[in-house]
């Protein structure tokens, strides 16, 4: 994996539990989803880059 993909999927993970508690905090029910979902495709796409570094070695 390279490193502007754990950057970038490590931004994208904060960004999602930033956007979450700020939901949290206000009740805003869409954006606290949109977070959560935010953090899934950041996990998702960090195993996929795992899967295909396993697979390189």
């Amino acid at each position: 994996m390279g490193v502007e993909d754990k950057f970038n999927n490590s931004t994208e993970n904060t960004t999602g539990k930033v956007k979450e508690g700020v939901g949290r905090v206000t009740d805003n029910e869409r954006l606290e989803t949109e977070g959560r979902a935010d953090q899934t495709r950041a996990n998702v796409k960090q195993a996929g880059e795992k899967i295909k570094d396993a697979f390189r070695s």
